[in-house]
């Protein structure tokens, strides 16, 4: 009989408020071994948007492997964390031309 797998890390959470009733989400695990760290474990970040699903595969079972693993996940935590401060910087554009347009329209009206 096969074992279970085990995992040090699971993970999954919905991207958006269940009233949108959309199904995004991220999905992550890190799969150990029963008795020791297993290095040929599924190590994988899914993420889904709708209808599309991207699926990261991180490879432990070898040194070389390793090392790429910790960096692909470093960069792309870095890369989003920057799109983040982007989308945060937008926003704040956004609402600040927002508040203008309104205060405007309010001038035009009290002067009418």
């Amino acid at each position: 009989m096969k074992r279970q797998p085990i995992y040090a890390f699971v993970k999954r959470a919905f991207l958006n408020p269940a009233s949108t009733r959309l199904t995004s989400y991220i999905e992550a695990h890190v799969e150990t071994g029963h008795e020791a760290p297993y290095k040929w474990g599924d190590n994988m970040v899914i993420m889904a948007d709708c209808k599309q699903v991207i699926k990261l595969e991180f490879f432990l079972g070898a040194k070389q492997a390793r090392r790429i693993s910790l960096a692909k996940i470093n960069l792309l935590i870095d890369v989003l964390t920057r799109f983040r401060e982007a989308l945060v910087k937008q926003i704040e554009l956004i609402e600040k031309e927002n508040r203008r347009g309104q205060s405007s329209k309010k001038t035009r009206k009290t002067s009418r």
